[in-house]
């Protein structure tokens, strides 16, 4: 992991920090909620992802001596900077489980602390968060269509810099197998995968000789690149050669891959190739700008593709290459707080809060509702920006998302492995109707108040409007 320190963030937070300190409001109470207002990729769900990262930050979060410098050479205040030397967070973390379904307007994230401590994390948790469940969602919308293949993500040289670390990491949370990513399979234990480069044949005088070499010193775990010169002419018949060699010491020629070209006809004849010289076991990879929507296509092609290595599309984001969570304050002093905007859907939600799931039969019911933390007994969603009461509560479950995950500054959660939590995220998704999973068109997932919420933002709006701050 990286190592952030205080000054991985952006410079308001620290001018309105210093603004608290020497104003006496260090010690003010305050609650922020991480949510976001937009499903990426015009998806069902999004598979939220990051926070174990942003909890070990969280407890680590300081500013080093080079900090404390660079500030005091910017303009701060001496005594500012004496309190940022000793600097540690010890709020208070709600969060679902890592891995879990998130849907718009839903506190994702809840911070409780200081208004200094919430408010210098701000950035560090939007930049982990927003990232992380930007593309575990991809790729869990790419597991989705891949069905039992194998999924490689091969996306680090493309990826906007360091951004490919945490990127590998989501996309195990959301689905895929492995990466390319050495540093990323050192950190986070997950399985590594490569095979070569066109570069590679290219060095060679011939591509028999390339492969015969890479064979002899990668017996157990050969991979042979087969569009340098010509795919089915050159390619696939020296593969296939170095294949039958690599059966006479007694080893097995892994796979082939696809680089280039109609890699749904390209892998239907190099597979009657392979079938026809008696290689049945040599498995079949395909890359090349690969993505949900692709790999679709090629499923639907019956492409007897066994392994997708998924690059640009997947580590970037796209299309959308950035979900927009954002971080508000509702609560501070004891008082609610609230953001009105001429837009509705961007006045914000006051109070301390809970996400109740609604479930029928461990099945989603299709809404998720807010309420109150001390909630208990709903008694109906409501439309967040309208007067409408959506649905009567008629589900046999309303689980509690919002979880206490970190107290004073130390988590209180144990540690997970990847495969964990994306075996966590899988069950979740199975308990998510299809309708919800397509790529085309998904029904929308509704999100609603509590009438104890409704009725207590309504009568704050109210308020502020007949007597303006």
């Amino acid at each position: 992991m990286f190592d952030f320190t205080g000054s991985y963030t952006d410079l308001y937070q620290l001018t309105m920090a210093q603004v608290y300190f020497l104003k006496g409001h260090k010690n003010n109470t305050a609650i922020f909620d991480y949510f976001f207002r937009k499903l990426p990729f015009d998806s069902g769900y999004a598979i939220f992802a990051g926070l174990a990262d942003l909890l070990e930050i969280l407890e680590n979060y300081h500013f080093s001596e080079q900090d404390i410098d660079f500030l005091r050479n910017k303009g701060m205040h001496p005594k500012f900077l004496e309190y940022l030397k000793s600097f540690r967070f010890n709020g208070t973390v709600y969060a679902p489980s890592e891995g879990d379904l998130v849907f718009p307007t839903c506190p994702v994230v809840t911070i409780e602390a200081n208004m200094i401590e919430a408010q210098l994390i701000e950035t560090i948790l939007l930049n982990l968060l927003n990232f992380q469940t930007l593309i575990a969602t991809k790729a869990s919308r790419i597991r989705h269509v891949a069905g039992d293949c194998t999924l490689v993500d091969f996306g680090l040289r493309r990826a906007q810099g360091p951004g490919g670390y945490y990127a590998s990491r989501a996309a195990i949370v959301g689905g895929f197998d492995a990466t390319s990513n050495v540093c990323a399979g050192r950190d986070y234990d997950i399985p590594i995968s490569g095979t070569m480069a066109h570069s590679f044949i290219q060095s060679y005088d011939n591509e028999l000789t390339a492969f015969r070499d890479f064979a002899e010193i990668w017996p157990d775990n050969c991979t042979l690149l087969v569009d340098t010169y010509s795919t089915l002419e050159s390619g696939v018949p020296n593969a296939i050669r170095i294949g039958k060699e690599m059966e006479q010491r007694g080893h097995r020629l892994q796979a082939i891959r696809l680089d280039s070209g109609d890699l749904g006809e390209l892998a239907k004849k190099s597979r009657q190739m392979l079938d026809d010289a008696g290689l049945h076991y040599v498995k079949i990879v395909a890359s090349n700008q690969l993505d949900e929507i692709r790999i679709q296509m090629l499923r639907d092609q019956k492409a007897p593709i066994d392994i997708f290595g998924v690059g640009t599309n997947l580590v970037i984001g796209a299309p959308d290459a950035a979900l927009d969570g954002v971080y508000k304050l509702a609560f501070a002093e004891g008082k609610p707080r609230l953001k009105l905007s001429e837009s509705t859907s961007k006045i914000t939600l006051p109070y301390k809060k809970q996400v109740f799931r609604l479930l029928q039969q461990n099945t989603f019911f299709g809404a998720d509702v807010i309420g109150l933390m001390d909630e208990e007994n709903l008694d109906g969603v409501y439309a967040p920006f309208a007067s409408e009461k959506l649905l009567p509560i008629t589900p046999d479950q309303q689980e509690p998302l919002l979880q206490k995950v970190m107290e004073n500054g130390k988590q209180l959660i144990p540690s997970k492995t990847l495969n964990e939590i994306a075996e966590f995220s899988r069950m979740r998704l199975s308990q998510l109707p299809d309708e919800y999973k397509r790529l085309d068109k998904p029904n929308i997932y509704q999100v609603g108040l509590s009438n104890q919420l409704k009725t207590k933002r309504n009568a704050l709006i109210h308020d502020i409007k007949t007597n303006p701050i």
